[in-house]
């Protein structure tokens, strides 16, 4: 008896090893959003040997709208920290449509978030963690990776935070 329920207890753990970042985001509720094009003259991804440099996308909403305004005066830093997470589900979507599978991604190596504050705020960190707390969840340690949290006085369209981001990728 106590066989089997090891081997049961190995069978679920090797289950849960095994799920994909996409299936570790949908368990704990998350989408991935539909790839929005780039506003400008640029490109959403560039690609050098196995590294990706994604750029930067800000907090789009399943009604395609930004969540736009300035932490410290309009938005708590909940709210921010929310904007952040829907700012990195974004960026996920935009790796799942050019690698086909979020497996591919080997490292989150460097994140650089930029939050429309106010002057005198000084909690950047606390917003862009709703960035990097979805990047561990869907990849675990290789979701963890160097940071700049940065405060700005103005970001596109008025978002409320922005964040471009370096991935290494498996060798094809």
């Amino acid at each position: 008896m106590k066989k089997i329920l090891v081997l049961i207890i190995l069978i679920g753990c090797q289950q849960l090893q095994a799920q994909t970042p996409e299936e570790k985001l949908q368990t704990a509720g998350y989408s991935l959003t539909k790839v929005t094009a780039p506003v400008a003259n640029y490109v959403n991804v560039v690609r050098t040997g196995n590294l990706l440099f994604l750029a930067g996308k800000g907090p789009i909403q399943p009604d395609g709208k930004y969540v736009t305004g300035k932490l410290g005066k309009d938005l708590t830093i909940e709210q921010g920290y929310a904007a952040a997470q829907l700012t990195a589900l974004a960026q996920l979507s935009v790796l799942k449509d050019y690698l086909g599978s979020l497996s591919r991604v080997k490292q989150i190596v460097k994140v650089l978030g930029l939050v429309n504050c106010t002057e005198t705020f000084a909690d950047q960190p606390k917003v862009v963690n709703g960035f990097s707390d979805i990047m561990v969840l869907a990849f675990g340690d290789k979701g963890k990776h160097a940071r700049s949290a940065i405060g700005t006085n103005a970001l596109p369209f008025g978002m409320a935070v922005e964040v471009e981001l370096i991935v290494e990728i498996e060798k094809d």
